[in-house]
């Protein structure tokens, strides 16, 4: 398990700018880490790596079957009004696609769209008017969670893509938790890591 910072890639892109990933810096230390699963460059926090391939395809596996818990804060623009901690989430079940005009950029989609569901609740006012909120993503599909809360009209602060840049120094969204099963003993593990905004 390892946190990723905000502005990292978790795996290497095309062209030497694009060299430079966390996965290639855990590979200096641990030969044998793997890439699981995926976070977007401006997103910071938690990641499981698998340390060689028989816990790889077990972790993928966990991931694919929707075995993984997993938790993000974000701040988002405006006042986002709905559940607050210890009620129901409510529930974003909207379909996304690529949006290929305008790559990467994804696109709410009813009609193409693979299924997309984040469920969320409020978890009070941000400075400057906006939103603290909880995401639990069921799915992961690509810039799930920004292009929900987007097309809520609620754009994750700082969001080149989605909303408004000028909003936030960076992306608000961190991944505050990751709940599977170990890969080898079985047993069910728990990380947590606060947002750091």
């Amino acid at each position: 398990m390892v946190r990723k910072p905000a502005g990292l890639l978790a795996v290497p892109g095309r062209g030497e700018d694009k060299a430079d990933c966390l996965i290639r810096r855990l590979q200096q230390h641990w030969p044998d880490a793997l890439t699981v699963h995926r976070l977007d460059q401006p997103t910071s926090g938690l990641m499981v790596y698998a340390r060689g391939a028989q816990a790889q395809r077990r972790l993928s596996q966990a991931f694919a079957e929707r075995r993984v818990a997993k938790r993000y804060e974000a701040v988002v623009a405006g006042r986002l009004d709905g559940p607050g901690p210890g009620e129901a989430p409510a529930c974003i079940d909207w379909p996304l696609s690529a949006d290929w005009p305008r790559r990467p950029r994804q696109k709410v989609d009813p009609v193409q769209g693979k299924p997309a569901l984040t469920r969320w609740r409020q978890l009070g006012p941000a400075p400057g008017g906006g939103t603290r909120v909880e995401l639990l993503p069921e799915t992961g599909r690509s810039h799930q969670l920004r292009v929900h809360l987007a097309a809520l009209g609620h754009p994750i602060l700082g969001d080149a893509l989605y909303g408004d840049p000028a909003g936030a120094p960076r992306l608000l969204l961190h991944a505050t938790r990751l709940e599977l099963e170990h890969p080898q003993r079985g047993e069910r593990c728990i990380w947590d890591d606060p947002a750091p905004f």
